[in-house]
Order: C-alpha cells, then structure tokens, then sequence
C-alpha cells in the first residue's frame, strides 16, 4: 500500500524529491530508488526529518517497534501521522507517537494500485480541518476518500471496500466457471466475466451511483435478467451478502483487539 500511495502521490503531480521513504530491505530500496526516483532510506529518522505528513504502511504487529525509536521526533515536529495499518486504533497510534501528534486512519482497498481504491477515513475531533484536508488530499491520490464518525466504522469499512473486491471477484470467477460450464470456452468465459466486472463498475461509479436504479435498467419484466435473478433472491443471496460483510466485521474487531 505504501507503494501504491507513492505512485498516487508522483501521478497527482508530487515531486519525487518531495517524497522520503524508511526501507530496511536493501533490494526494496534499491528498486524503489531506481523505478520511483524517490529518496530511500534504511534509516527510519532520516526518512521523516523534516516531513510535514509521515505515512505509517507496515503492518500491525511491527508497528509499535517502528514508531519507539522515533516517537521523540515526532512528539517535536509534530508532523500529520496517517496509518495505514490496520487495526491499531488511535489512541495506540497517539500513545506510541507523542502527545500533540495529529494522528489519521486510513483504511484503502487493493485497487488503489492502480488508482481506483477506495478510502474509509477516520480522525479524532483534535485534529484540526487543515489536517483532514491534507490527509485527504494524500489518500485521493489512488482513489475516493469518504470520512467516517466513528473509529469503530472502519471495521465496516474494512468489512464492505477493503475485503469487497474479494467479493466481486468470486462472483465473475463464479459466472466463468457457469459459463464453461454451459459452453463457452475457459478463455472465453474468463474473458467475458472480467469484462463484464469492469464494465458494471464503471457504470456504478458514474451518473447518480443509484445501484437499484442500474439494475432495474438491465432488468427487463419476463426477461433473461429477471429470472437470473430470481434464482439469486430464492437462494438468499442478500441473507448471504449480509452474514458474509458481519463475518468480516466481527473479525477485523477481533483482529483490532489484538493488534492494540
């Protein structure tokens, strides 16, 4: 996700000498030295000297080893701190940074490697507009941001964005594997299935985003559509959609617990 933020950052128009990184394998510095042109570091107190936004993309459990050694400059500088670990909740993060630190949630999806995640957003009423404007403006850079009330809701949002494109690409792989199935050859099935997945994305992202509204547009009364999907009501598709997203809840909460 870090490289992911990175490419958003340089294609939005930042500098690549404006952006710092902490990296303590030398084979991922040298790369992201080399293909980003940005500044590698393999000491972590370098990377931030002078940052006005510190990026925080490890993962959960190493994160409090990270922060230990820098929690003094940055109690000082007191630079925007955005992390991106999940889990950590915020009085975790402001603990282990400092006191005064601003600190933001950030919870975005896998397709923010290619620009079109989507970020659910959560910050303590101490950090100020200007604050959330910035964090915004980073997590843009690979996608929509939405901000959330309550640090808790970004369970919810790791339930239904973060874990989502897992959910759609059952389904398509479902509808090829149908599709083989009924006729059509493997490739063709595959090929299809994505095609159609990219293609109703699209069209839910675009216009009103009303979704009962563009499905009733493909559905015709008496139509293929329509009895395609009865089958999926008779079979309890909501009820499933619905315990699946509580599923993912109940764990990213237990996740949570542990992780601080």
């Amino acid at each position: 996700m870090g490289r992911a933020l990175i490419g958003g950052l340089l294609r939005s128009g930042r500098r690549p000498e404006q952006i710092s990184v902490g990296e303590t394998a030398d084979s991922a510095r040298t790369l992201l030295a080399r293909e980003l042109g940005i500044s590698a570091l393999s000491d972590n107190r370098a990377a931030i000297e002078g940052a006005g936004i510190v990026v925080l993309a490890v993962k959960p459990q190493q994160l409090g080893a990270v922060l230990a050694p820098l929690a003094a400059q940055l109690s000082s500088a007191r630079p925007l701190v955005i992390s991106v670990a999940a889990g950590v909740r915020t009085p975790t993060l402001e603990a282990w940074c400092g006191a005064g630190v601003p600190v933001v949630r950030a919870m975005p999806n896998r397709p923010a490697l290619i620009g079109a995640g989507a970020t659910g957003l959560y910050a303590p009423t101490a950090v100020d507009a200007a604050a959330r404007a910035r964090a915004e403006q980073v997590l843009n850079a690979v996608g929509e941001v939405v901000w959330v009330p309550k640090e808790e809701d970004l369970d919810v949002v790791t339930a239904l964005s973060a874990s989502g494109p897992a959910y759609f690409f059952l389904l398509a792989e479902l509808m090829a594997e149908a599709g083989e199935q009924l006729g059509l050859p493997a490739g063709t099935a595959r090929r299809l299935a994505s095609a159609t997945l990219y293609g109703a994305g699209l069209l839910a992202h675009s216009g009103d985003r009303d979704l009962a509204r563009l499905r009733a547009a493909v559905t015709s009364p008496g139509g293929t559509t329509e009895a395609a999907l009865e089958v999926l009501e008779a079979a309890r598709l909501r009820e499933s959609v619905r315990a699946a997203l509580g599923a993912a809840l109940r764990r990213s909460r237990e996740l949570a617990a542990c992780a601080g």
